[in-house]
């Protein structure tokens, strides 16, 4: 792929989508896309507002990180980005944002519970939280670490993981796909993280897990629920939306 004006116009408009959707605030998060020889990656530059963000400022890297278009310093997220890329070749778009309800879980390390279909529609399953890295992996290829933890627990049917102490990342066939996934997962967060003072003031501890109820009969038929509601968007039988 020689000319990158058309990828580079993608990322731009989605990285300034994050803005406009109030994911982001300064400028706190980025978007890439990989090409479809996954060979080239466009990704926002370094520490550049979003308002101020053109086509033309969007850094294009190969796979290995070296900079092969544009005058400014990738993001400094990029090594994780690539490092995804590799790992899983039915992901296209990677998204990374500080948004204020997944960052909460993301700090206090905790998985974000499936209490529902609002939740299932889009993922299958609990949000994961990576595992903290030592103080070697910090130090040492941080970035490259972080993604590992990543790759450790991604599951294509729950496009998203909490990176401990630190943030969301949502993933998707496309830019586009992995800012929805995002916008997503902030609201399932920002749910949650109220339905759970909901049963705590009831009394009752929810399960971190596919489940929001409290008898095994009752389990089992929203775990099929929850199930329906993901199916029916996702896979090779699903019926939502237009053909």
């Amino acid at each position: 792929m020689s000319n990158f004006n058309e990828l580079k116009e993608i990322v731009c408009r989605q990285n300034k989508r994050l803005k406009k959707e109030g994911l982001v605030i300064l400028t706190w998060g980025n978007v890439s896309q990989i090409t479809p020889d996954r060979k080239y990656v466009a990704i926002k530059p370094s520490g550049v507002p979003y308002d101020k963000l053109s086509p033309a400022d969007i850094i294009v890297v190969d796979i290995n990180g070296n900079v092969v278009e544009g005058s400014l310093k990738p993001s400094v997220d990029t090594l994780i980005h690539l490092e995804i890329y590799k790992k899983f070749p039915g992901i296209s778009g990677v998204c990374h944002t500080h948004s204020s309800y997944a960052t909460v879980f993301a700090q206090a390390k905790k998985t974000i519970p499936c209490y529902g279909t609002t939740h299932a529609d889009y993922f299958n399953g609990p949000i994961p939280v990576t595992r903290e890295l030592n103080g070697l992996e910090i130090e040492t290829e941080y970035e490259k670490n972080l993604a590992k933890t990543i790759a450790e627990i991604l599951n294509p049917e729950i496009p998203a993981v909490l990176a401990a102490g630190h943030g969301p990342f949502a993933f998707g066939s496309s830019a586009d796909e992995a800012v929805e996934n995002m916008s997503v997962l902030e609201e399932v967060a920002k749910t949650a993280l109220f339905t759970g003072s909901v049963y705590s003031e009831q009394g009752a501890v929810p399960q971190v897990a596919m489940t929001a109820v409290f008898t095994s009969s009752s389990r089992f038929l929203n775990e099929i629920l929850f199930k329906k509601h993901y199916h029916r968007k996702h896979g090779p039988g699903k019926y939502y939306g237009q053909n």
